[in-house]
């Protein structure tokens, strides 16, 4: 809103075939800039809240369309509320004198022209927004300045999360009402994730894998700490999964860490891509969880960079020859103490 006013008013005084009253021109740029910068995070703040208001307390199942809808017309009537408003602090400061009574926002065609303005930034952010929720945090903007398109070295620690007895739980409920338990279980995983620092490589089915920079990963522990803070959502939720699903659902995962390339892959649906051993072993070891009936494995490697002594307790389980793998690799199953 601050570029607007720029935009709209700056030298418009030395523009020829304009003109204006002397008590416009005389009023500072700054001053004019400053009005619109207020109103800007005014309509800002209220757009925000509407938005978290929505995502916090709205109905999760409402269409794209439908809820776009709605909080296109409250954001029209919130907007015109905010210009009223606007415009009576300045007028009554003498900087502007403007006719603000009822129904004054019909014919001014200011008001109009910053509404445009308004909805074709919103679609910008909306769309940054989106990009941002398809790449993941951080990811965009290394896209974006091209660090990828080329391959790059990274040292990252991966999570396959998945669900336990799927198959059975997908007779039992049927394709349609199996769908929606995975929807709510990824819904509530999408909760613990940001608060854990990670990044959702991607989902496969009824499978999740997860990515942290490894430092971020160490660091507190995130990448075992998201684990069981996913199991406490879980269990906060019992009483709501047992009566719609008849059941609570479990998860298993696997965790290891190390280097491996990255890379920008494809051009009509364009994607970041992880080559190397890092991610076969963290699927693998997760393949492990079954068999010595656990709920987190995690490699040794990982382990030793790890400091979890006084939160959480380790078990080893010897070393396992994983499938296509020529080497045997130590693993350790993990639990909570608390």
């Amino acid at each position: 809103m601050g570029l607007f006013g720029v935009f709209r008013y700056y030298g418009i005084g030395d523009n020829d075939g304009i003109s204006s009253t002397a008590d416009f021109l005389q009023i500072p740029i700054s001053n004019i800039v400053l009005h619109h910068v207020f109103v800007g995070l005014s309509i800002g703040f209220l757009y925000a809240t509407i938005d978290f208001v929505f995502e916090k307390f709205g109905p999760k199942k409402l269409s794209l369309g439908l809820s776009l809808a709605i909080k296109i017309i409250i954001y029209f009537f919130l907007t015109i509320v905010v210009f009223t408003l606007v415009l009576e602090i300045f007028s009554a400061l003498g900087q502007i004198n403007i006719d603000n009574q009822i129904g004054w926002w019909r014919t001014n065609k200011t008001f109009w022209a910053i509404l445009l303005y308004v909805v074709l930034l919103s679609l910008v952010f909306a769309f940054i927004k989106i990009a941002i929720e398809k790449f993941g945090k951080g990811v965009f903007l290394k896209m974006l300045l091209g660090k990828y398109k080329n391959p790059k070295e990274e040292k990252r620690i991966f999570m396959f999360l998945d669900l336990k007895d799927s198959t059975t739980i997908a007779e039992q409920l049927g394709h349609f009402k199996y769908s929606q338990l995975i929807q709510d279980c990824f819904f509530d995983l999408n909760k613990v994730v940001p608060k854990y620092d990670a990044e959702i490589y991607q989902y496969v089915g009824d499978e999740a894998v997860l990515s942290w920079p490894y430092k971020k990963g160490l660091a507190n522990n995130n990448c075992v700490g998201l684990f069981f803070a996913f199991q406490q959502q879980k269990m906060a939720k019992a009483k709501y999964y047992s009566k719609k699903y008849g059941v609570v659902p479990e998860f298993k995962a696997g965790l290891h860490g190390g280097v491996l390339m990255v890379a920008e892959v494809g051009i009509v649906k364009k994607e970041l891509a992880y080559h190397g051993d890092v991610i076969n072993t963290s699927a693998r070891i997760q393949g492990e969880c079954n068999k010595h009936n656990v709920h987190l494995l995690i490699s040794e490697v990982l382990l030793k960079d790890l400091k979890i002594d006084r939160v959480f307790s380790s078990r080893s389980l010897g070393t396992v020859l994983l499938k296509g793998k020529h080497e045997e690799i130590r693993i350790h199953a993990l639990s909570n103490q608390i």
